[in-house]
């Protein structure tokens, strides 16, 4: 119970430094300007095999594919009961559930969100200005749906195939939070690299993540099988 609620505090801190990031700094611009050539007039990655074929098409394919793996897993036990513990049956209910409430939730959030994408902008050969999270944008311009990051959730869900290590092995749990997250942000990366998005939209997607991922491990722990995480 204690290391939930320390992974619940690191969370807030977590998303009060990704504000502070976002209004404070310039991150989000100088990376954006990295990417962007402005003697072309373009971000160059916008059409490349690996961003736009591979990681934006194939990708996010893959993964939606071995969402609804889970989902059908989940789905059948249902209808048919497995001879799975139910640790397993929990974990694997994480996992489905995760799999759909992290992107349904990112491209519901998405709609509330005034923030534009930087091919879009401006200052990127776009028509629209450039405003932070918590700046309104003027009343003639029409809000832009660009954050979070709706395509990195096609891989953030994975983080929650930690669950698979709790409670027994919390040190592996961790290292394959680390590696999902690395994953997630890799693709969020990718998009960046394409003018898609600026970095704190994707990492508003994997704080996202995060907390709905802990809320289904603590719901199911707690419900199902009693183990303390």
């Amino acid at each position: 119970m204690r290391a939930n609620r320390t992974i619940w505090l690191a969370l807030v801190l977590a998303a009060v430094f990704i504000t502070w990031l976002g209004n404070a700094t310039d991150i989000d611009l100088a990376l954006a300007d990295a990417a962007y050539d402005a003697r072309l007039g373009v971000f160059p990655w916008r059409h490349a095999w690996l961003t736009e074929v591979f990681s934006h098409v194939m990708l996010k394919r893959a993964l939606t594919g071995l969402g609804l793996l889970f989902i059908a897993a989940v789905a059948f036990d249902m209808v048919k009961r497995q001879p799975w513990s139910q640790l397993r049956r929990s974990q694997l209910r994480v996992v489905a559930a995760s799999a759909v409430l992290v992107p349904a939730a990112v491209a519901l959030l998405k709609q509330f969100s005034s923030s534009h994408c930087p091919w879009d902008i401006d200052r990127y050969g776009g028509a629209e200005p450039y405003v932070r999270l918590l700046e309104s944008l003027p009343a003639t311009v029409l809000p832009g749906n660009c954050m979070p990051a709706g395509h990195a959730s096609s891989a953030m869900w994975l983080i929650s195939l930690a669950v698979f290590f709790l409670p027994a092995r919390p040190r592996a749990a961790a290292g394959m939070f680390a590696l999902c997250l690395g994953g997630g942000l890799a693709v969020g990366w990718m998009q960046q690299l394409r003018g898609a998005h600026f970095l704190t939209h994707t990492l508003w997607t994997g704080w996202i993540a995060c907390a709905i991922v802990l809320a289904l491990i603590s719901v199911a722990f707690r419900t199902c099988v009693r183990v303390r995480i």
